[in-house]
C-alpha cells in the first residue's frame, strides 16, 4: 500500500513539473496555484518572476468559516473569494497552475468559481 502512495506521488510531481515548465506568468498575469488536501483546498496568486505570494485563500478562510457545504461547493466559493481578492489588487487575468492535479472535481469547481468571480484564464 505504501508503495502505491510513493508511485502516485512521483507521478504527480512529474505532471507538476511538466505543466509548470510551460507556464509563462508575469506580474500582470500571475499564477493561480492550487493545492488540494483530503479535507481542504488552498489557492494562491504568485508572481512568477519574484516568487512572492500576492494573495491567497482557502476553505479555512475567515470569510468561509461556518459554511456547511460539500468539498466541491467549498472549492467553488474559494474560487469566488480569490477572484474578489485579485480584483482588489487590480489583477484581471491569471494562469492556472493546477500543480499536477487533474482538471476535474474540486480543481474544476475552483476555477469555475474564479471565472464566475471575474478572473480570466
Amino acid at each position: 500500500m505504501a508503495n502505491l502512495q510513493v508511485i502516485k506521488a512521483k507521478a504527480r510531481s512529474k505532471r507538476k513539473l511538466r505543466v509548470k515548465k510551460k507556464l509563462l506568468a508575469t506580474a500582470q498575469r500571475p499564477r493561480l496555484v492550487v493545492f488540494r488536501s483530503l479535507k481542504h483546498i488552498y489557492v494562491q496568486l504568485v508572481d512568477h518572476r519574484s516568487g512572492r505570494c500576492i494573495t491567497g485563500a482557502s476553505s479555512l478562510s475567515k470569510e468561509l468559516a461556518g459554511l456547511k457545504a460539500s468539498k466541491t461547493e467549498k472549492a467553488s466559493k474559494v474560487g469566488e473569494l480569490i477572484a474578489a481578492k485579485a480584483k482588489e489588487k487590480g489583477i484581471e487575468e491569471v494562469i492556472l497552475d493546477r500543480s499536477g492535479y487533474l482538471y476535474h472535481g474540486r480543481v474544476k469547481a475552483l476555477s469555475d468559481g474564479a471565472r464566475k468571480g471575474g478572473l480570466k484564464f
